[in-house]
């Protein structure tokens, strides 16, 4: 018994250790690519386009990513995704010598990012499926808690990666980075033996498959309330989180050291949230967690809103970024309890939509709304929301089962900070070094 444990622990461990490493490459191409656009173009359109092309073809392909999640072999497709994603990258950095001009180099660019996403909507689903795969119930919010930690770590360390290689080196030298790190992952990930994968009957057509996972998800009360709080929560999450970033140049000041600290204490919360869920091994009670966690990640978006000190700011965030990865284990671990296993792919496939809409939605319309009004305002708005969506969702367990958890996906970027233009040129001429 104890080697059987230790036996999928190992497996486990040695999973998400492959996908940590596989989006740390991703994560630094990301901030790269994002730094480039916004201090070469300081233009809207441009920022806009990238936003929608990260996000748009991820929603239409993650529902065929959790068909076949639920089709065919798991391991298969993650590699594939990944591999696939890397030979894309590989291409462009073959390519880069050879371009000259930096309207070539944006579409260029573009055409890469659309080509990752579809990466991730192919990848996610899987990889949300193979967890409960490998994890007994029991263990699986303890397990969750770990793989939170360990994303958040390293999306902690991306932007200072990225940007000591911008600094020391090139472009070029990023896009080798996340090549490398997708080999290593890949090869980790092809160690790991995964338990036989329940499949069912495989209907006649894709479109058949697609229908019954979206009727199986609003069918399951338990199922499709989490899911639609999850929508909802990425949604609210927009203006102290995406939008941090906008908040403090305009209020603490418009410097680098500002954002960075910001960033900082956000996923130094996170990895501390990961750690006390997987030290804990969470509470049965989920609808008490999530509601007791969605209630403080609320008071703090609201108490952002209101300080006026960058000290409290700073504390403010940090239980934020806590209360984020509790609400994103809860619903993550509370969704794998409950989905039949040759549903998962398709489950988590609806989950990696709804965000792909939910984050541009918000990102559009709090956006705008800050423009046109104070940014506190929308932050204490969804901060009061979350609060009164907390206190409704109090109550006992949830009647046993099972569920599943939500992470960033290797090719989305974190609830936090989006890179501004806030001046800091460090980064100007990395495109030119790119070239040789």
């Amino acid at each position: 018994m104890p080697e059987a444990q230790n036996n999928w622990r190992r497996k486990t461990i040695l999973f998400l250790v492959s996908q940590s490493v596989t989006l740390l490459g991703s994560q630094i191409v990301q901030m790269a690519v994002v730094w480039y656009v916004t201090l070469h173009t300081a233009s809207g359109v441009w920022v806009a386009a990238f936003s929608v092309c990260s996000y748009l073809p991820q929603f239409f392909i993650s529902f065929w990513g959790g068909v076949w999640a639920d089709r065919y072999s798991r391991k298969r497709l993650i590699i594939c995704a990944d591999g696939g994603t890397a030979a894309v990258t590989l291409g462009m950095f073959i390519l880069l010598p050879h371009i000259s001009q930096s309207g070539m180099l944006l579409h260029l660019l573009l055409v890469l990012s659309v080509l990752r996403s579809i990466g991730a909507g192919i990848q996610s689903p899987a990889v949300n499926a193979v967890i409960p795969q490998l994890v007994p119930k029991e263990h699986l919010m303890r397990y969750n808690g770990i793989n939170a930690s360990m994303q958040s770590a390293v999306q902690f360390s991306a932007p200072a990666a990225a940007g000591a290689v911008l600094v020391m080196g090139s472009l070029r030298s990023i896009l080798l980075i996340d090549i490398f790190t997708a080999v290593i992952g890949i090869g980790l990930f092809a160690c790991v033996r995964l338990p036989e994968q329940e499949k069912k009957v495989i209907p006649a057509s894709a479109f058949s498959d697609i229908r019954d996972g979206i009727q199986y998800a609003l069918s399951q009360k338990i199922i499709g309330g989490f899911l639609m709080i999850y929508g909802l929560f990425t949604f609210l999450c927009v203006p102290a989180g995406y939008l941090s970033g906008l908040l403090v140049s305009r209020v603490y000041g418009d410097t680098y050291w500002y954002l960075t600290a910001t960033e900082l204490c956000g996923f130094g919360g996170m990895m501390t949230g990961g750690l006390l869920m997987s030290a804990r091994g969470g509470s049965q009670k989920r609808r008490k967690t999530l509601a007791v966690s969605m209630a403080i990640f609320g008071a703090m978006s609201a108490g952002m809103a209101a300080a006026k000190d960058f000290a409290l700011y700073l504390v403010l965030m940090a239980v934020y970024g806590v209360a984020l990865t509790a609400v994103q284990t809860t619903i993550t671990t509370s969704l794998q309890e409950h989905t039949e296993s040759s549903m998962q792919g398709r489950v988590f496939g609806f989950m990696g939509a709804m965000y792909s809409v939910c984050y541009p939605a918000g990102m559009a319309i709090f956006g705008l709304m800050a423009d046109w009004m104070p940014l506190q305002w929308s932050m204490a708005g969804a901060g009061v929301v979350l609060i009164l969506m907390g206190g409704g969702n109090r109550g006992g367990g949830d009647g046993g089962g099972r569920v599943e958890s939500t992470f960033p996906s290797h090719y989305a970027p974190s609830p936090l900070l989006l890179p501004l233009n806030h001046g800091n040129r460090v980064f100007g001429d990395f495109v030119n070094r790119s070239k040789t």
